[in-house]
């Protein structure tokens, strides 16, 4: 059972969609075309190109990497990384799953392409060599950009080309905490944490995106990969993301199309979703403490620090 109850009432506008990951196939989706900021989940497009360089053999996972002045500026949500101060691949991709850090996302970034300019160059590249037509990217952490946008449709492919391409690291999406310098982090997505065969991915907030979430779940024999952009409150988007699980699994929905074949040209101009007061306080997300039953263990083969991810038991 899960444990937040979807919201009956209707929804400000939004995108959605909601694709079977076995072959690609779309069982339900809103506005899925509609040019959307992207905010954190940038941050799952940082991981992949993290992904991809850990499979290439040009870093490793225990590699140290160095915080830059410019790393260290980043605002909240961050670890608190200084100037100087060393982190490892591994960390900073469980910190960018669990914490959403800016700070280690551009020091990933750098450390792959010597500054986040040129990572960002680089991942819209490899995002448009994906399929992912509608999606730029400007900063490696999803920080307001006027230029960095997505649209719902592109952040499924994504999720799925990370599921297909990287089964080594997907675990990781599905980490609810980990060990910092002595510090237990926790995570702050609630629908990993709560919802009956959630496997994870990521969360997203700015006041012009709204509340966004790209989410993966498996029962059954099958996984569903969901994404949500524009929730207008953090609960809103789980609500709506729990509402589009629990029909597909519970086999209301038929297929309208595919993934690959399905219509990508952009619909206008990204919304702005939110009408909050500037400052950085406006990129935090709201922090959750919750935690299941069970027993912990390592999310990934490779994984070697000390990982919280809950193994759920019915």
């Amino acid at each position: 059972m899960c444990l937040l109850l979807a919201s009956q009432t209707s929804q400000a506008r939004h995108a959605e969609i909601l694709i079977d990951a076995e072959n690609g196939n779309v069982l339900h989706e809103v506005e899925a075309t509609q040019s959307w900021y992207p905010a954190s989940l940038t941050k799952m497009m940082t991981l992949y190109m993290t992904f991809d360089a850990l499979n290439n053999g040009e870093i490793h996972l225990h590699d140290t990497m160095h915080t830059s002045p410019h790393a260290a500026r980043q605002p909240q949500s961050r670890l608190g990384l200084h100037h100087g101060e060393r982190i490892t691949v591994e960390e900073a991709i469980l910190s960018l799953v669990t914490r959403s850090a800016n700070d280690a996302s551009v020091v990933l970034a750098e450390h792959l392409a010597v500054t986040e300019d040129n990572f960002a160059i680089r991942m819209t590249a490899k995002a448009h060599s994906m399929g992912m037509y509608n999606s730029y990217f400007m900063n490696a952490t999803g920080l307001p950009n006027d230029w960095q946008v997505t649209t719902a449709h592109d952040m499924a492919l994504l999720a799925l080309k990370i599921q297909r391409n990287f089964p080594e690291y997907y675990g990781y999406f599905g980490a609810h905490s980990f060990e910092f310098k002595g510090r237990e982090l926790n995570g702050i997505n609630r629908f990993t944490a709560t919802y009956e065969g959630a496997e994870g991915m990521k969360t997203g907030f700015t006041c012009n995106s709204g509340y966004n979430l790209v989410s993966s779940a498996s029962k059954n024999g099958r996984r569903f990969i969901g994404v949500v952009l524009g929730g207008r409150t953090s609960n809103e988007r789980y609500n709506m993301m729990i509402n589009q699980m629990n029909h597909g699994f519970g086999g209301d929905y038929n297929v309208i199309g595919n993934l690959a074949t399905m219509p990508t040209q952009s619909a206008g101009l990204p919304p702005h979703q939110l009408d909050c007061a500037s400052g950085a306080a406006h990129y935090i997300e709201p922090e959750v403490r919750h935690h299941r039953h069970g027993h912990f263990h390592h999310v990934a083969k490779h994984t070697t620090s000390k990982v919280h991810h809950s193994r759920h038991h019915r």
